[in-house]
């Protein structure tokens, strides 16, 4: 059953949970931690409980660098952190995710319209900034939001049989992973709405039983293999046509204004931190000096 059957209460609790273990271990790596703020099904409301399966918590953290490793040019940080249990957490530096955000992959910002996530206190009025931020984000280069569903499409139909290591088991027994089959008919679902006029946080979810139950199917490999490769290749190439015919008659313009406004965020908070942090350097040397 898909865990949206769950309480309310019950699911919120499970999440919560997770997030402030994420949460605390990313502390624990030494890292500096501006926002930790779930990602994937949970934010579609397609993850899902049941004795056969169970979708695991996954986070984004946008962390901040230290004023040295700024100064220094250092790579800014951009890996996966994953916990015994399996879930994973992905640790990027606030220029790199920022980047990406302009960038319009909707795994990156999904983050902004979650609603579970952890920022400190003094994080908490840039996030909302952010926040409140998000919708103009998501619809300032209309063709680019889209250009980058189209591209994850692809990637997911040739993820579709591939023998990673991780779905190897799943290829073995079914021929392919349903999680890939499963993606490629919510971007389409993602794409129409998107196009539609709907708003960037209702295009998250699904809208009709039929979807939802065709989504679940997927997921769950309940397909064989020649239909699987048949959804896909439909949905895959429905995806492309869209995005054709939307650039066709809409053209590729951009309101770079948003994006202006998240470089501001940004230096902000960068300004605010490395400030706090030279303080407390300083505040140290004058103790150890005393």
């Amino acid at each position: 059953m898909a865990c949206k059957n769950m309480s309310v209460q019950s699911r919120g609790l499970r999440i919560r949970k997770r997030l402030k273990e994420h949460y605390d271990e990313t502390l624990g790596l030494g890292l500096e931690v501006f926002a930790i703020v779930l990602q994937g099904s949970q934010n579609y409301n397609l993850d899902i409980c049941s004795d056969d399966y169970e979708s695991d918590v996954d986070t984004k953290a946008i962390i901040l660098p230290s004023f040295d490793e700024f100064c220094a040019g250092r790579q800014p940080l951009s890996t996966t952190h994953i916990r015994s249990n399996d879930e994973h957490i992905d640790l990027k530096d606030i220029r790199l995710m920022f980047d990406t955000f302009k960038k319009q992959n909707v795994n990156f910002v999904e983050i902004l319209f979650s609603d579970f996530y952890i920022v400190p206190p003094e994080y908490t009025k840039f996030w909302e900034r952010l926040r409140e931020l998000a919708e103009d984000l998501t619809h300032c280069h209309p063709a680019q939001t889209l250009r980058t569903l189209v591209g994850m499409s692809c990637e997911k139909r040739k993820a579709l049989c591939h023998p990673y290591p991780t779905i190897l088991w799943k290829i073995q027994k079914w021929g392919y992973d349903g999680k890939q089959l499963h993606h490629i008919i919510r971007i389409n679902e993602f794409i129409n709405n998107y196009i539609s006029g709907m708003s960037f946080k209702e295009c998250l979810t699904t809208h009709s039983d039929e979807t939802l139950n065709l989504l679940l199917s997927a997921k769950l490999n309940h397909f064989t293999l020649d239909d699987a490769l048949q959804i896909a290749d439909y949905y895959d190439a429905a995806n492309r046509t869209i995005f054709d015919k939307y650039l066709k008659e809409h053209g590729d313009a951009c309101d770079g204004r948003p994006y202006e406004e998240l470089t501001k965020i940004k230096t902000q908070i960068l300004r605010q931190w490395f400030g706090e942090e030279i303080n407390k350097k300083q505040t140290r040397r004058c103790y150890a000096s005393s």
